[in-house]
């Protein structure tokens, strides 16, 4: 069974960073291409970022200059480095893998002073 689980969201002020996490379990993760998507209150969910199996990255332009992607497929983990995050970076974070509708349960992220 495919399992992802996410971590890392908290509350932090308007400029800060973050660093979500995403463990995913039974499944070669090294395989598969894997990203981040978010959902805020009212909204649909949308791409964040992804990441190939051979490393590649594609980014939504708001987010690009501040957040990172990427992957350690020792260690079966995914990571978002979110920095300078703004009041509009508010969501819940998902992670997903791109195998059967694969996705965590999502963790909340709420930049605010």
């Amino acid at each position: 069974q495919v399992q992802l689980v996410e971590s890392g969201g908290g509350l932090v002020q308007p400029g800060g960073s973050l660093r979500l996490s995403c463990e995913v379990s039974g499944i070669e993760f090294s395989r598969y291409r894997a990203g981040w998507h978010r959902q805020s209150p009212g909204q649909q969910r949308e791409m964040v970022a992804d990441i190939l199996a051979n490393g590649g990255t594609i980014y939504d332009d708001s987010v690009k200059g501040r957040f990172t992607i990427s992957r350690d497929n020792a260690k079966n983990t995914l990571y978002l480095q979110m920095n300078d995050l703004k009041p509009d970076d508010t969501a819940v974070y998902f992670c997903r893998l791109y195998w059967g509708g694969s996705w965590g349960k999502g963790t909340l992220v709420t930049v605010s002073s």
